[in-house]
């Protein structure tokens, strides 16, 4: 039965088109059998791959295709509307051996061809409806195994263990640092995302065992698909909610293309000066992409995005400046841009990338007095190319093979007057300097396919001409074993590797010695299909690192313990790794993860459980191993929601987390190196609620919604402050609940 609209007078219907394409050459599949599920209505995909299906009531819906001699496949969440065409595309794989697809239940559960576990994928649907995460594709995949958020006012990840800056994103096909407005230094979290959920097609995280593609880091790779724009005519749409507002255009580029594009701005100045806040932060971004077909075997892609953050502070009393002194200011204005050209084979593609990527940071943090405690003008420029070919050798052999050159230019000019630490360290810095630098990986990898198994093996080189060792060499391997029709077992060894942060190398001399970071993974899975929307799986890791920056001034310090939050004296300005720094620190991660989830289908309700059982310990240059800064027992997530028609939806999530260990205050403010990480905050949960409303009307629509934060009013617990003033602990609390609110405009 579909979700669809009965209460009114005349049935509303909208479009649906799409593309069926070969999962491995991107060749289009004509023939292929596209059926709206729980109706009669249907289509087979013509010569070039491409499907439309009219007349389709408004509601929400899941497609399947099947086409014979490949794996059927079915997407789900496809909310049709009478204003714009819904479209996407399925990738089908091809069947080991000749399987009637009538007899064969369609995959609710895709995987990527080089993650064959540890990975999980979120449609844009998904995403938007997830309670708490503000629309935020970073912070919704806090929902799944394996992902601690340290500070709940922040989408910093920590993935099985690993620390914040050991994330990749992806968008489409470039690379990014960080996506996420006032982010961190050398880390790639920050607040909030400032990609647009509105042209966000679905995404593909995984949290390990992920192939030799992906380099550069050591933890985990956030893939974002982006949709194309409409191609029938112009497409409008307002969003006006609790944190900003913005403006969104879409539409066709003559008959060959399309564009989409949007421009954002945050109000939190507006809702932080009336809350009475002694600072505010503000925020616009920017995203156009534009995609235009050359040829039948050639396509164009386009993309820009990017963010300006100010923070604006307000010192006109002593009270305001106490408050502030506490506060490291982020200005910053990014840049992502590039475009791909894709040429189709006749058993494969490859994709030809150039993109730059621009990170202008400024950092200032004043004492009471307005006198300087660190100030840090920065500016990371990435220029690179990368050429990636996919070729199918047989009916069960894949090959990848790639290589990226990359061009650094890094410049900074930092100011640390000599800062004491709690623990009693000097710390201090006054350097101006400028770097050129490269970058380059090259890696092949082939999969081989049988009806029962699935084996992707590879190797990667990389190169960065900053450290001692410039060069890397990287294996995977990992399995999928067909147990049964409704049974997997899995399995993935590889070697990763990472290069320190760019002010890190240049901020002391002696860090140059460094080598690339490392961690060693070893990973088991088994996966049970209980229904063909419902999954039940288990997994469990162990991770080695070593070559880990660490402190030779601090030393109980590693940098594996930094990166998470805004920073500053607090913690000494750790991020940054500005100290001299030695590659002798290590580390060891191992945890268990149950996952079951049930996709929204015929049956109109989702959910999921997710719940990890971690422990991470690292060792710095004294030689004592602690718990890390991002040791979380135990994670457990609960969501789901009902759809109850085409107009309304409700949709709940629950969390809980173990606390995180911190180092204590002594009686008068300092701390020892002797009680780092000894202690650990309390255990947080908190339940949040999310209720959606769809208004149509003839020629456009309305969507608003209601999103309550913590809706039991449990503060969240953190790690105590100092106050200085009062010469005694502060304790670091959120605020509670916090309701939001919501309306969009499409015409």
């Amino acid at each position: 039965m579909a979700i669809s609209a009965t209460a009114w007078a005349e049935v509303k219907t909208g479009i649906i088109t799409g593309t069926v394409k070969n999962l491995v050459t991107l060749e289009p599949l004509p023939g292929a059998a596209v059926i709206v599920v729980g109706t009669r209505l249907g289509a087979s995909s013509n010569a070039e791959g491409n499907f439309t299906i009219s007349k389709v009531p408004v509601g929400i819906y899941t497609v399947r295709v099947q086409l014979l001699g490949y794996e059927p496949n079915a997407k789900n969440d496809v909310v049709v509307d009478n204003v714009m065409p819904v479209s996407f595309g399925f990738a089908l794989r091809e069947s080991p051996v000749d399987i009637d697809p009538i007899f064969v239940t369609p995959d609710y559960f895709a995987k990527t061809p080089d993650m064959n576990l540890s990975t999980q994928m979120q449609s844009g649907e998904e995403i938007r409806r997830l309670p708490g995460s503000f629309e935020d594709v970073v912070r919704a995949t806090s929902i799944l195994p394996g992902v601690a958020q340290p500070d709940g006012g922040r989408n910093d990840l920590v993935v099985r263990g690993g620390a914040p800056s050991e994330n990749l994103y992806l968008i489409g096909d470039l690379e990014a640092n960080n996506i996420n407005h006032f982010g961190t230094q050398g880390s790639s979290g920050g607040p909030l995302s400032f990609i647009n959920l509105d042209y966000v097609d679905h995404t593909a995280f995984s949290t390990g065992g992920f192939g030799v593609r992906y380099g550069d880091k050591l933890s985990s790779v956030l893939d974002i698909d982006l949709r194309d724009g409409r191609s029938d005519k112009l497409g409008i749409q307002g969003t006006l909610s609790a944190t900003s507002f913005g403006f969104d255009l879409e539409g066709p580029i003559a008959e060959k293309g399309s564009y989409i594009s949007s421009i954002r701005r945050s109000w939190l100045d507006v809702i932080f000066k009336s809350a009475g806040f002694s600072f505010v932060p503000e925020y616009w971004d920017f995203l156009t992409k534009i995609d235009y077909r050359l040829s039948k075997s050639d396509k164009l892609n386009i993309l820009a995005t990017g963010a300006i953050d100010n923070v604006k502070f307000f010192n006109d009393d002593s009270d305001n400046r106490y408050d502030n002194s506490d506060i490291l200011g982020s200005d910053q204005n990014q840049a992502i841009t590039g475009i791909t050209w894709q040429h189709l084979l006749h058993k494969g593609y490859i994709n030809f990338s150039g993109g730059f990527n621009y990170v202008d940071f400024y950092y200032q943090q004043n004492d009471s007095l307005l006198q300087p405690i660190f100030r840090n003008s920065s500016t990371e420029q990435e220029f690179y190319i990368k050429t990636e070919l996919t070729y199918q050798l047989s009916g069960s052999l894949e090959m990848m093979t790639g290589f990226k050159v990359k061009n650094i230019r890094f410049e900074s000019d930092a100011l640390l007057p000599s800062l004491i630490t709690d623990f009693g360290d000097t710390i201090t810095l006054d350097k101006n300097f400028e770097t050129l630098a490269s970058k380059a990986g090259s890696f092949v990898q082939f999969s081989f396919s049988h009806s029962r198994f699935r084996t992707t093996f590879g190797g990667r080189l990389d190169y960065f001409d900053l450290i001692r060792n410039k060069y890397a060499i990287s294996p995977r391997l990992s399995n999928l074993i067909k147990l049964s029709e409704r049974t997997n077992l899995s399995f993935s060894i590889g070697r990763y590797y990472q290069s320190p942060s760019y002010i890190s190398l240049i901020a002391n001399p002696i860090n140059r010695q460094l080598s690339f970071l490392a961690v060693d993974q070893y990973i088991g899975g088994l996966e049970y299909l209980l229904w063909p929307d419902t999954k039940v799986s288990i997994e469990s890791y162990y991770k080695r690192y070593f070559n880990y920056p660490s402190s030779l001034t601090r030393e109980y310090l590693i940098l594996a313990n930094t990166g998470a939050g805004f920073g500053g004296a607090e913690e000494g300005f750790a991020s940054f790794g500005l100290d001299q720094l030695t590659g002798k620190g290590k580390g060891r991660a191992r945890g268990l993860e149950l996952f079951i989830q049930k996709k929204l289908s015929e049956i109109p309700c989702y959910g999921l459980v997710s719940i990890s059982l971690g422990e991470t310990k690292f060792t710095a240059v004294d030689g004592i191993e602690r718990p890390s800064s991002w040791d979380q027992r135990w994670i457990i997530n609960i969501g789901g929601g009902y759809i109850f028609n085409a107009d309304w939806e409700i949709a709940t999530r629950f969390r809980y987390a173990s606390g995180r260990p911190y180092t204590p205050f002594n009686a008068d403010g300092s701390k020892d190196e002797s009680s780092y990480n000894s202690v650990r905050t309390p255990s947080n949960h908190s339940l949040d609620l999310r209720l959606d409303k769809r208004w149509m009307f003839n020629n456009w629509m309305m969507i608003t919604y209601i999103d309550i934060q913590n809706i039991y009013n449990r503060p969240q617990k953190g790690i105590p402050d100092w106050d200085d003033r009062e010469s005694a602990l502060e304790e670091n609390e959120s605020i509670g609940i916090l309701p939001s609110i919501g309306i969009t405009f499409k015409f």
